[in-house]
């Protein structure tokens, strides 16, 4: 995914990061509650358990050198640690000021981007409030062009999984851009915005997707419902020490 997101961003003014289960959502929660969120990569399924030590030991050292505290696993929170990627636990953990949060798909294309590009985190909890963010600072034009990046998921060897839920939140971002002006379309944005707007119940949609349903079937239904509330709360932007904080 890094690849890809680098290469879009060099021809983009502003990426925009779309990982609705759950990496965004969770990015949406955390910066509604004040905490500024520092994106780090992580893989989902290690090939090995040396592989697993040393990407946990990075993460570690990458926390601390950044002066925050780091989000733990799902299934690992504790009192002591109870931040995670879920958008549930995130919103009932208390305040930090500083958070890494370890993904394997959305913050990957957030850390791919050089830091001289504008990287905003949307999600279905905040698409026109990023709309009318972009639209207010000139994005979405041919002299500023916006790259709207569905994360998707993974296999468990590691290969790309499209992810419904991501298209679906992609489209809604470019269907509310397409009607203050944005454009033109590229092939790709027009398809994902037609699957956007031909989508009578979205919720629904996303709740029965693979990722709904793998969430559910492990225990967090809640996760699938807080991504689902709508225009619910305000975008986050990466500021220049690398942080999605409020735009």
């Amino acid at each position: 995914m890094g690849p890809g997101a680098r290469r879009l961003a060099a021809q983009a003014a502003c990426l925009v990061v779309v990982d609705v289960l759950s990496f965004t959502t969770a990015v949406s929660v955390a910066v509604q509650q004040g905490i500024r969120v520092l994106p780090f990569w992580l893989p989902d399924e290690p090939a090995s358990a040396v592989e697993q030590a040393a990407a946990e030991k990075a993460a570690e050292v990458f926390a601390r050198q950044s002066g925050a505290r780091l989000a733990a696993p799902r299934h690992a929170v504790t009192p002591a640690t109870p931040w995670s990627l879920s958008p549930a636990q995130l919103r009932a953990a208390p305040f930090v000021a500083r958070l890494v949060l370890p993904s394997p798909n959305g913050a990957s294309i957030a850390a791919a981007a050089r830091p001289s590009v504008r990287v905003v985190a949307a999600c279905l909890r905040n698409i026109s409030a990023v709309g009318g963010w972009l639209t207010a600072h000139g994005y979405g034009t041919p002299e500023r062009p916006v790259a709207v990046i569905a994360a998707g998921e993974q296999w468990p060897d590691g290969s790309l999984r499209p992810a419904l839920e991501d298209l679906l939140g992609a489209g809604a971002l470019i269907s509310d851009l397409h009607a203050q002006g944005a454009g033109p379309l590229s092939a790709e944005a027009a398809a994902a915005k037609a699957t956007y707007e031909g989508t009578a119940d979205l919720a629904h949609a996303v709740a029965v997707s693979a990722s709904g349903r793998r969430l559910t079937a492990t225990g967090f239904v809640e996760d699938v419902a807080i991504a689902t509330e709508e225009d619910t709360c305000t975008m986050p932007v990466r500021d220049g020490d690398g942080a999605f904080a409020p735009g």
